[in-house]
């Protein structure tokens, strides 16, 4: 695809084509009956392969944990994303490539499913809702 038009900075502006955005997310789900399967090893394979993800699609993860039962991160992710969609693509590249390296996870989890379909997403900012009226104040001055 050549040069990445894409910046993302911690806890700043980034900059696209045209736009200027800070988009963060809270992102959590749980495995399915929240059986605690994220574990002895499995809990860093899912840190490696959501980073993996992250890369493939120009998200950032600023902060992430995996809990045996359930996963939190605190992603900076573009406008173009859908938080449903990225959501359904973590979970499902994680759910392949994990039942592929550990059957033994089907097993475990007796409908075959690695995730409860259910997840939450609350949005962040290092923004006051001041600073943001304040911000939109000012553009009508600059554009007099």
């Amino acid at each position: 695809m050549g040069k990445d038009m894409f910046t993302i900075n911690k806890n700043d502006l980034s900059y696209g084509r045209g736009y200027v955005y800070s988009l963060q997310y809270h992102l959590v789900w749980c495995t399915k009956y929240r059986k605690k399967v994220l574990r002895d090893g499995i809990d860093l394979e899912c840190k490696e392969m959501l980073e993996g993800l992250a890369q493939e699609y120009k998200f950032q993860i600023l902060a992430m944990e995996v809990m045996p039962d359930h996963v939190h991160l605190l992603v900076d992710c573009r406008p173009q994303f859908y938080i449903s969609d990225m959501i359904k693509i973590m979970k499902g590249n994680l759910a392949r490539q994990m039942f592929l390296s550990h059957p033994e996870l089907k097993k475990e989890l007796w409908g075959g499913h690695l995730w409860n379909p259910s997840y939450c997403a609350v949005t962040v900012s290092d923004r006051s809702r001041e600073q943001v009226l304040a911000y939109i104040e000012g553009q009508k001055e600059k554009s007099s």
